[in-house]
């Protein structure tokens, strides 16, 4: 792996790229974000965003999601991949957040996870953009960056990933990063067809310097 300090060169000149990176889900609050990211599993945000757009003017609260079947809410989000099991999850979701949390979405780690469908991921996502508690969510894009980039091993699980990045990252950056990281692998070190050749990190990337050389050969 490389140093910590060969980490932050180069997320600083992934900061240079991408800015502006935040939380692509539309959301109006930390019920409706909650929603998103559990929907978001295994699917692009833009198509979430799509659903949401509808859903979330028809259902606006926890007891508005459990005033219909389960059926209709699939057939409301039957767009999404796992559409069944997402919907069993929203409606136990919201009976929890009506039981356990007179109705509004906790915002610490234990009580989020504690809820249906809610892993590590989500949980930090809703803690780092809902409750500005600084966290790092590693979804698919985060572990594959990292790792090509060498900032954590290949071997690696999610969980130590998650560890690695927030000892070389500083603390007050680690959700600023989380974005930016998932916004370099969304548009830019993409899984099948990263841009090595314009990639401003690619002298520090021996999987793109394999790239390069495969390319040439």
């Amino acid at each position: 792996m490389i140093s910590r300090k060969k980490t932050i060169e180069m997320i600083d000149k992934i900061d240079t790229m991408f800015p502006d990176a935040e939380c692509e889900l539309v959301h109006d609050n930390p019920f409706e974000l909650t929603i998103a990211v559990l929907l978001s599993a295994q699917c692009t945000d833009n198509l979430v965003n799509r659903v949401t757009k509808d859903l979330f003017k028809k259902y606006r609260t926890p007891e508005d999601y459990l005033s219909v079947s389960q059926s209709e809410l699939e057939n409301d989000i039957r767009s999404i991949g796992l559409f069944r099991n997402k919907a069993k999850n929203i409606q136990k979701l919201c009976g929890d957040v009506i039981d356990r949390f007179d109705g509004t979405i906790p915002g610490n780690h234990d009580d989020l996870v504690s809820l249906a469908g809610v892993g590590r991921k989500t949980a930090n996502v809703v803690l780092a953009v809902a409750f500005g508690v600084p966290r790092i969510a590693v979804d698919t894009h985060v572990e594959r960056v990292t790792k090509r980039l060498g900032i954590t091993r290949y071997k690696d699980s999610v969980l130590e990933v998650e560890k690695t990045l927030m000892l070389k990252v500083p603390e007050e950056r680690w959700s600023k990063t989380h974005h930016q990281l998932i916004f370099f692998g969304r548009y830019h070190c993409t899984a099948r067809s990263p841009k090595c050749e314009t990639c401003p990190l690619l002298e520090d990337c021996r999987e793109g310097q394999k790239r390069m050389k495969r390319k040439d050969a």
